[in-house]
């Protein structure tokens, strides 16, 4: 199931962004730093600040939706446009300088030791209760039994095959759980690759319960149909 990349290895990175503006340019630029990235593509979902002329600034292609259609579909949409890469490497655009990190995750996908490859954040990194993450790894678990440290990380490198075992991505923040029990199942190696990597965090103030309700909602809905075995 799993293979070697090609010597010659396209890599394009995938960065997830919305609203964004402030953040995107260190981003891209963390991203292109790295010798190893042949494209970065920001994936603009509807965004109602500058995040694209932003991004396309920094030295980024960008595919951007008029309107919000939630990260898992901007995300399925983009693979759709684009030709196929060896390695994808999947970012949330709001890491900036930090993005130049990514390395540490392309390497063992680069190095044919897993086919995908997770970032882990440091202990303690983000502002939440943690409930969310804990019942995206139960299900995880439940449904493969892999245990995940990171489920909800978008910070991702997948060969090209594994990534086409993954299609069509699950909707809204339900995509990195079902990419996860998806690669899973199909038989790919997942590994989980600590890394210094830091992004926004979500306070535990009305916006973020809000974020993390919706969250919540979309991983249930993308683990239901592969619980009841339809995915």
């Amino acid at each position: 199931m799993s293979a070697r990349p090609p010597r010659s290895t396209r890599v394009v990175a995938l960065v997830a962004a919305r609203d964004e503006g402030d953040r995107i340019a260190d981003t891209v630029r963390g991203i292109r730093a790295l010798a190893e990235v042949s494209e970065v593509v920001v994936v603009d979902d509807g965004s109602r600040d500058g995040t694209a002329s932003v991004a396309l600034g920094a030295g980024a292609a960008v595919i951007r939706s008029e309107r919000s259609l939630g990260k898992g579909r901007a995300l399925e949409g983009a693979l759709r446009r684009l030709p196929a890469a060896d390695v994808w490497l999947l970012a949330d655009g709001d890491l900036a300088a930090a993005a130049g990190e990514l390395g540490s995750v392309l390497a063992p996908v680069l190095a044919g030791e897993a086919d995908v490859a997770i970032g882990v954040f440091p202990p303690d990194h983000g502002g939440g209760f943690g409930l969310v993450k804990r019942a995206a790894a139960r299900a995880i678990a439940t449904l493969t039994g892999y245990r995940a440290r990171e489920p909800l990380s978008g910070q991702r490198a997948l060969t090209g095959m594994a990534m086409e075992a993954v299609r069509p991505l699950a909707a809204g923040f339900g995509v990195e759980t079902a990419m996860t029990i998806d690669a899973v199942r199909a038989g790919f190696r997942v590994v989980e690759v600590p890394a210094a990597l830091s992004h926004r965090p979500t306070y535990r103030d009305l916006r973020g319960f809000v974020h993390r309700g919706r969250q919540g909602l979309d991983i249930a809905l993308a683990v239901l149909p592969r619980a009841l075995a339809l995915r």
